[in-house]
């Protein structure tokens, strides 16, 4: 990479980070190529991203964000994956650790809190931000049909004893 190329990444790492939610540091040294695309892929079906970076680089680009006091993790191969969404890059990279020992979580951060590596498995286990918008949206939909079953009822039984007698005066 030449200097240009390399203020270039730094300045695009950086507006990136700024916008993110949370990071997670990871030791990849001894994952194929294959197991790279693979955590890349779910990674970003999760809506996350993974960098791999010389990480004198990615040190650059977290000054001026509020996840600068994450550079000391920055040793050895390591690589970031972030997202908007405070759980969703977390809970892609810890199953991936699940399945692949070589992959080691170092830590990370959810804005200005520091993460170490159990901080990180715990946030992996928390249900995403959609999950959470779906469980709301039902618990508000389940009183509402409560309520219509409830004020229903009563005209419901009303027909139906309009109905007895309707067939009562018929038969009569």
């Amino acid at each position: 990479m030449e200097r240009a190329e390399k203020h270039e990444f730094v300045t695009a790492l950086n507006s990136e980070l700024g916008d993110t939610g949370v990071v997670v540091v990871a030791h990849y040294a001894g994952l194929s190529v294959s197991q790279m695309t693979s955590l890349r892929s779910s990674v970003r079906d999760a809506g996350g991203s993974v960098k791999v970076a010389k990480n004198r680089l990615v040190k650059l680009a977290l000054q001026g964000t509020e996840l600068e006091h994450i550079s000391d993790l920055f040793q050895g191969p390591t690589l970031i994956a972030y997202s908007e969404d405070p759980v969703a890059a977390p809970k892609a990279v810890a199953d991936f650790a699940k399945a692949n020992d070589k992959l080691v979580i170092l830590g990370g951060a959810l804005g200005s809190t520091n993460l170490n590596p159990d901080g990180v498995k715990s946030l992996a286990t928390m249900p995403s931000l959609d999950e959470l918008r779906a469980k709301l949206v039902g618990m508000i939909q389940t009183p509402a049909s409560r309520i219509a079953q409830v004020v229903n009822a009563p005209a419901g039984q009303l027909a139906r004893v309009f109905g007895a007698y309707a067939k009562k005066d018929e038969a009569a």
